[in-house]
């Protein structure tokens, strides 16, 4: 009998602190393929100015001062552990280019891709000796020169709109787009735009109820798809008693596409604060929740046995 473990995680949002640990759950949970759903890079850059052979930087609310090589390693690895990206600069050029949105745009690609390039040469060498299958897929964050980047790894499986063997019992299919966001981010879509890429995605599996769905954005309206109701600028609508209004914001489409299909099981994220399981049909449900502001690596040990999911454990550290 064919016994596989998963172990999936989501929108770890460049923190390198993440990624390290999402290497590591390989060993520590005798997993046979890693999964990550979607959202991999980080949103924004920290710039370390220099100033008469020292650096500053404006770092957790904070100013911090490197004065050695080491220190200012040590200053980076800080960075990026949390998911900005370190830049080494002096103060008139980042005033300059913050004038421009344009060139701003062009040094976050450049910061951006040489991580993910270096991320993707790391998972490479720890490990491929040990053959151990990793899939990343690019989540509706990410700007679409990672999906390339990824494509073009020799050793990352990119999974996007792709059937994926997760054993010779199993297979997945894979998007990391979503439906609309009030962000308007790269990879959000209409409901419509968003379940053709579905159908397309799913349409070559060969058992659509024994494998798993590798979805980003999870179904409307279940306990994975929770967050709070935002007001035209973007700030939480509070209740009279001064919590958050709460609201389903996942995709009718992928609900759709789970009520058809009924697969084993849909691994889902992008609503961060929206840990847990919910049951469609005879299809399981997760979304292991992200905290990469913290450190904290959230994820989704799933045990896979030839028809069914044997069991699952949600996993924090």
């Amino acid at each position: 009998m064919t016994k596989t473990r998963v172990f999936f995680v989501t929108d770890i949002h460049g923190s390198e602190r993440l990624f390290l640990k999402f290497l590591n759950a390989a060993k520590a949970y005798k997993a046979d393929i890693l999964v990550h759903g979607g959202d991999i890079t980080g949103k924004t850059i920290t710039p370390l100015f220099e100033t008469e052979g020292s650096w500053k930087a404006e770092y957790v609310g904070s100013m911090r001062t490197a004065t050695t090589q080491d220190e200012l390693d040590s200053l980076e690895r800080e960075i990026r552990a949390l998911g900005s990206y370190p830049y080494r600069t002096i103060e008139d050029k980042w005033s300059a280019l913050r004038q421009s949105e344009a060139s701003m745009d062009e040094v976050f690609v450049e910061v951006m891709t040489t991580n993910l390039r270096r991320w993707l040469k790391i998972a490479e060498e720890r490990l491929k000796p040990t053959g151990v299958k990793m899939v990343l897929n690019a989540g509706n964050d990410d700007l679409p020169v990672v999906r390339k980047i990824l494509e073009d790894s020799e050793y990352v499986v990119y999974p996007e709109g792709k059937i994926i063997p997760i054993d010779d019992k199993h297979e997945m299919a894979s998007v990391g787009y979503s439906n609309m966001t009030p962000w308007n981010c790269p990879g959000d879509l209409s409901e419509e735009q968003l379940l053709s890429r579905l159908e397309h995605a799913t349409s070559a599996l060969t058992d659509a109820g024994n494998s798993l769905l590798n979805l980003h954005c999870p179904p409307y309206d279940t306990q994975i798809d929770v967050a709070p109701k935002l007001d035209k600028d973007l700030k939480p609508i509070l209740t009279p008693g001064g919590e958050p209004q709460m609201d389903h914001v996942g995709s009718t489409s992928v609900r759709h596409l789970i009520e058809k299909l009924q697969p084993l099981a849909g691994l889902h994220g992008h609503i961060h604060e929206s840990r847990g399981f919910s049951k469609i049909g005879k299809t399981q449900c997760f979304n292991p929740g992200s905290e990469y502001t913290t450190g904290v690596l959230r994820g989704l040990i799933v045990n896979l046995s030839d028809k069914k999911v044997d069991n699952y454990v949600f996993t924090e550290g």
